[in-house]
């Protein structure tokens, strides 16, 4: 186990890497500079922008930028902001937070009502329920986030009045309640869109589960049913749970991108978008670093799982 940890850890290293290295060129290939959003003033001499070029070190290729660029994130600093000149490591940092609030609350939701439905469904194939569950399911997951939150938007807080439209906080108040009111919205928009694959794939472990020969000794023997089902039968069918939601892990970052801004969350995703924007390249790449990091942890600690939920998989390795 600890050797095939050590060699995933190494394979991670190495994505990590090279998602850098992918979008540091695309970085380089947008149209636009950075230099045509700090040097907005028409007056702007040639002289100028080139001095400032230098001062920037925008005029090294590309790949001494990066190289730069590498050697200073492994030593912890992911550079300025072309934006507002603040170190981009303290930005991200700050924002990273309530993206981790949003995307960890919403995958805890949908684990607890995808997980249910799904071996519901899985326990009653073809009835109503199932029909109903995903149907749901379906719905969800095919639905554009943006109009899921924007029809959610409409109902709860522009005719219901009953949550708000938008932000983290209330205008001056600062506090959990205010927060947990907020964050609602969002959360459940996430939700909704995360629900379908867990849901399928929770039915479809459990039901081959249940055409098992040990599920139906154990039936034969009497166990009570709900022992059967959860005992015997869920944590059978745990790993292909598991497998999809490592899977989701870049969609639910990529999620909250979309639910941030329709939402003005102030997470990862409203600052990503602010960014791209404004060709902040430094504040684009400390964003991604920090993703790739999450999903790339979130990986390995998959496999990890494995290893803890099969013994013939710890075993092998």
């Amino acid at each position: 186990m600890f050797k095939y940890i050590v060699k995933r850890l190494f394979g991670v290293i190495l994505t990590f890497f090279g998602i850098t290295v992918l979008v540091y060129l695309i970085s380089e290939m947008a149209p636009g500079s950075p230099l045509e959003m700090l040097m907005a003033d028409p007056m702007a001499t040639e002289e100028t922008m080139k001095a400032l070029e230098a001062q920037m070190g925008l005029d090294d290729p590309a790949i001494v930028q990066y190289f730069r660029w590498l050697a200073a994130m492994l030593q912890g600093n992911l550079g300025i902001s072309y934006r507002n000149s603040l170190p981009v490591l303290e930005q991200v940092l700050e924002k990273l937070g309530p993206t981790l609030i949003l995307t960890i609350s919403s995958t805890i939701l949908s684990i607890l009502i995808a997980v249910p439905l799904g071996i519901m469904s899985a326990y009653k194939p073809y009835s109503a329920w199932d029909y109903i569950s995903s149907g749901f399911a379906f719905v969800g997951a095919s639905t554009p986030t943006f109009f899921t939150g924007l029809v959610m938007i409409y109902i709860f807080a522009v005719k219901l009045k009953v949550l708000p439209m938008g932000g983290m906080y209330d205008a001056g108040v600062h506090t959990l309640a205010s927060a947990l009111q907020h964050l609602i919205l969002p959360c459940l928009v996430l939700t909704v869109f995360n629900i379908g694959s867990i849901l399928r794939q929770t039915r479809g472990s459990m039901m081959e589960i249940f055409n098992e020969d040990y599920i139906r000794t154990a039936r034969a023997k009497g166990i009570v049913e709900s022992k059967v089902v959860i005992v015997h039968g869920f944590r059978n069918a745990l790993i292909p749970v598991v497998t999809v939601l490592s899977t989701m892990i870049p969609f639910m970052f990529g999620g909250a991108v979309v639910a941030e801004q329709v939402f003005s969350w102030p997470g990862l995703g409203s600052l990503m978008v602010q960014s791209i924007n404004s060709r902040d390249y430094p504040m684009v790449m400390g964003i991604t670093v920090i993703i790739a990091a999450a999903v790339l942890i979130g990986n390995v600690l998959t496999d990890i799982a494995y290893g803890l939920l099969d013994p013939k998989i710890r075993e092998s390795r």
